[in-house]
C-alpha cells in the first residue's frame, strides 16, 4: 500500500510494511543541490502512537541494514536485526512506545535509490541518481515523521551509520528530538574507514558485470565484486579476539591443507558465505551510494571545524555508547562526541561497554548494553512524562 504525502496523517498507526510517496508537491533539496521528488519511502512501525503523539521512537539502521527491525527479512527469512530488543516488555517496549524505522534514501529495500526508475527517463537511475548524504537521509526521515503527524520524537536511536543519522537529527532538528542514542558511531568518517569503503567500491566497479553501473539494463549483476566488498567490510565489523575464538586457524572440512586456493580455513569459508548471501539482498549501486554518504559525513566541518557548534543550545538528552573492541568506530570517536556535548553543557551520559564482539556488538546479545538502553529510556520517559505500559512496563 502506498500513501501520498498529501493524504494527511493516518488516524491510527499504520500496519507494518507501508510505503509512502513524499516530495511530489515539494521536492526534497539534496545537499548536492538537486531537487528530488517524488521519493518513495518504505518503513515499518511497531506499537501504537499515543494520544498526544509523545511516545514515538525513530530507529535508524546501519549501512547494510533495512527497516525490518523485528520482522523476518522478506528475502533471507532471518529474524529482524533488533528482534530481541523490540516487543512487549523488551528494551523497546511496544506496549509503551511507537517505533518507526524506514529504509534509507539510496537503499534497495523499497525506498527510492539507484535501482529504481527515474520518472524522467523511464529507465533505472543507476549512476544518474544524485549523490546523497547522511543529511539527505535524515531530511527524508523528517518528511516521513511529518507524514505520520509527529512534531517531536521521544527518541532517535541507531548504531554505526544509524548513529550518524542520530547525530544528524540532533544537529538539524534539535527541537524535534527529546532524546538521542548514538551507538558505536562517530561525528565524522575516519580516513581508515573511507579507505575500507574505497576498497569495497573498487571491487564492485572492477567486476565486468558492473557495466559502468548499467548492469540492470544489461541483465547482469556484479555479484563477485559486491561479495568481495562485503567480505572486506565484514572483517571490520568483528574483532580479532572474536575471529580467533570463533575460527582460530581451524580447517574447513579437512584434516590438512590442500596446498591450493580453496577455502582451507574456516574463516575463509565464513567470509565467502557472508559475501555470497549478501548479494541476494543488496544492490551494488546502492552500496556505492550509501558508503559514499558515510564518507562525506563530518559534523565538525559543517560547523566551522568545531564539533561543539553542531550542538550549541541543544536541549536533547544524549546517551552515547561505545564498545571496547570496536576498532571501526573506536571509543575515542564516541568520547569526542561527549566532549563536544560537554562543551555546550548538554545533558549527556556515556557508557563504554566491555565486549570482545567488535563493532557488531550492538546487534548481538550484550546484557550490559541492553540494560544501558533500558535505563536511559526509563529515565528519559520519566522526564518526558510518559506513563508506564499497562502491566508495569520495563
Amino acid at each position: 500500500m502506498i500513501m501520498s504525502e498529501s493524504s494527511g496523517s493516518p488516524s491510527s498507526p499504520p500496519p507494518p510494511g507501508l510505503k509512502v510517496e513524499l516530495g511530489r508537491d515539494r521536492p526534497i533539496r539534496l545537499d548536492c543541490g538537486v531537487d528530488l521528488g517524488p521519493v518513495t519511502v518504505a518503513y515499518q512501525t511497531y506499537g501504537r502512537l499515543n494520544a498526544d503523539k509523545s511516545n514515538a521512537i525513530l530507529i535508524c539502521h546501519a549501512l547494510t541494514g533495512d527497516h525490518y527491525v523485528a520482522d523476518p527479512h522478506p528475502i533471507t527469512g532471518k529474524p529482524g536485526w533488533w528482534s530481541e530488543l523490540v516487543g512487549p516488555g523488551r528494551v523497546f517496549d511496544t506496549d509503551r512506545y511507537f517505533l518507526i524505522c524506514s529504509n534509507v534514501l539510496g537503499g534497495c529495500m523499497g525506498t527510492t535509490g539507484p535501482m529504481d526508475v527515474n520518472p524522467a527517463t523511464g529507465q533505472p537511475w543507476n549512476l544518474s541518481f544524485p549523490v546523497i548524504t547522511i543529511g539527505d537521509m535524515v531530511q527524508v526521515q523528517a518528511r516521513l515523521v511529518d507524514h505520520l503527524g509527529i512534531d517531536r520524537l521521544f527518541c532517535v536511536v541507531g548504531g554505526s551509520m544509524g548513529g550518524m543519522q542520530v547525530l544528524e537529527w540532533a544537529h538539524s532538528f534539535p527541537e524535534r528530538v527529546f532524546a538521542a542514542i548514538p551507538i558505536a558511531a562517530a561525528a565524522r568518517h575516519s580516513a581508515q574507514n573511507i579507505a575500507f569503503h574505497e576498497v569495497g567500491r573498487q571491487a564492485i566497479v572492477a567486476d565486468p558485470d558492473w557495466c559502468e553501473g548499467n548492469y540492470l539494463l544489461e541483465g547482469k549483476r556484479p555479484h563477485r565484486g559486491l561479495a568481495v566488498a562485503r567480505m572486506a567490510a565484514h572483517i571490520t565489523y568483528l574483532s580479532e579476539p572474536a575471529l580467533h575464538q570463533k575460527f582460530g586457524r581451524n580447517l574447513q572440512n579437512r584434516e590438512t591443507v590442500t596446498y591450493g586456493f580453496d577455502a582451507d580455513f574456516q574463516v575463509e569459508s565464513y567470509l565467502r558465505h557472508q559475501g555470497s548471501t549478501f548479494v541476494d539482498r543488496f544492490d551494488a549501486n546502492s552500496y556505492l551510494y550509501i558508503t559514499r554518504a558515510m564518507d562525506y559525513f563530518d559534523l565538525a566541518a559543517e560547523n566551522g571545524g568545531v564539533l561543539a557548534n553542531a550542538f550549541r543550545g541543544t536541549r536533547t538528552r544524549f546517551c552515547v555508547v561505545s564498545f571496547t573492541s570496536d576498532w571501526l568506530f573506536p571509543t575515542p570517536e564516541s568520547r569526542a562526541i561527549v566532549h563536544a556535548l560537554n562543551a555546550v553543557a548538554a545533558n549527556v551520559s556515556f557508557v563504554e561497554i566491555k565486549s570482545d564482539k567488535g563493532h557488531d556488538a550492538f546487534l548481538l546479545d550484550e546484557p550490559e548494553f541492553h540494560a544501558t538502553l533500558t535505563g536511559f529510556l526509563e529515565g528519559a520517559a520519566a522526564h518526558r512524562g510518559l506513563p508506564r505500559a499497562k502491566g508495569g512496563g520495563p
